[in-house]
């Protein structure tokens, strides 16, 4: 376990994150109870996590860190702003982190390395300075972008005054005109669209760092220790199909297939037809299933061994039909390897075929296995 360097504690990050939490567990509710919530409390805390989040996945994430999309300059500066609402830094500081996120997944250059332990992943990377500070030497492109750099220049200035200020101002008044206390309309707006929207925004972005690096599925890649799930992913707009992420960190699309619950995907996507987005990076079905493939195949081969190495004593009666399903299974993963490496154009009606089999053939691979090994 990683040993938490307490002499090395941010105060300023700290008393931030520390403070905004315990407002929105005990203040919060100490408001509701005693004032309650009207709708225009409620639509602000609505748009306010939306719109930030949004900026968090469309913006800092896929646009800015990846360059999975270009977009023109309506987006950019709707992301930015509202993207500095979160109080997770500016744009450039975030990209950075997050590149080196990728190239280090996993080791001790990765910011919120896992391996330090859940608890570091998700919050103590901000709450402890890191020794040495890590240089931004990976966004010299971002630097070129004259509305990134204007955002990381003013950023808290911008989250206090579009994150805070405007929705308390617009509390102040919804409750002036409305012959309500306009000072209770102000403070509802500071409790609900300011600091608990902020706590929300901030701890589910945490949790793709944390939770989604230790609990879920790894249908993609077991290199790493991303996962995939669907939980989060409806939590975080899209952002918890974390296994087909860091496989393909490119993609605009996260939840990849069709059912995948991935809001900034498809606002990605409408924002291409409307004009303001183009360049939507995708990478093709072929490869896709080429990982997935390679990864069932893998276990497969794992099941298999654990038979032979453990299995009861019917176990040799079903090995030889297990051999011939994994060898069927590596066949096909080597076809389908080859039209990838020869770029050949495979009809979507064959790579279905594919999927279909090899999920139908690991399957019955591991119902086989766990009657062998009962």
């Amino acid at each position: 376990m990683y040993r938490i360097p307490f002499n090395r504690v941010d105060w300023i990050t700290s008393s931030f994150l520390i403070g905004t939490a315990l407002i929105a567990l005990i203040g919060v509710p100490v408001y509701l109870v005693k004032f309650g919530i009207n709708w225009f409390q409620f639509a602000m805390f609505f748009f306010y996590v939306t719109a930030t989040m949004m900026s968090i996945t469309v913006g800092y994430h896929r646009l800015f860190s990846h360059l999975s999309f270009k977009a023109k300059l309506p987006v950019k500066f709707f992301t930015l702003v509202f993207g500095a609402c979160a109080f997770e830094n500016s744009c450039l500081n975030w990209a950075s982190d997050h590149r080196r996120h990728h190239k280090h997944v996993d080791h001790d250059e990765d910011p919120y390395d896992i391996s330090k332990g859940f608890f570091w992943a998700h919050i103590g990377w901000l709450l402890f300075k890191l020794n040495p500070e890590p240089p931004m030497d990976n966004v010299a492109d971002l630097r070129k972008d004259k509305l990134v750099m204007w955002q990381h220049n003013y950023v808290h200035w911008i989250a206090l005054v579009v994150g805070i200020f405007i929705p308390m101002s617009l509390g102040y008044l919804w409750n002036h005109f409305h012959g309500m206390n306009a000072w209770h309309g102000a403070l509802g707006a500071f409790m609900l669209a300011g600091i608990a929207r902020i706590v929300v925004a901030q701890h589910c972005t945490f949790f793709i760092n944390s939770l989604c690096h230790t609990v879920g599925t790894q249908p993609y890649s077991t290199t790493h220790s991303a996962r995939d799930s669907a939980v989060m992913a409806f939590l975080t707009f899209g952002e918890g199909y974390h296994n087909y992420h860091h496989e393909f960190q490119h993609d605009y699309r996260n939840g990849v297939k069709p059912w995948q619950w991935d809001p900034s995907k498809w606002t990605i996507w409408t924002l291409s037809k409307l004009g303001l987005a183009d360049g939507l990076r995708k990478v093709p079905d072929s490869r896709i299933l080429l990982a997935e493939m390679g990864e069932a195949r893998r276990k497969a081969e794992k099941h298999l061994e654990e038979v032979r190495e453990k299995g009861n004593a019917h176990a040799h009666t079903v090995l030889d039909t297990l051999h011939e399903l994994v060898e069927e299974m590596s066949a096909n993963y080597h076809e389908l390897e080859k039209a990838v490496s020869d770029r050949v154009q495979l009809s979507k009606e064959k790579l279905d075929h594919w999927q279909e089999e090899t999920r139908s053939m690991l399957r019955e691979i591991r119902r086989m296995s766990a009657a062998a090994m009962a």
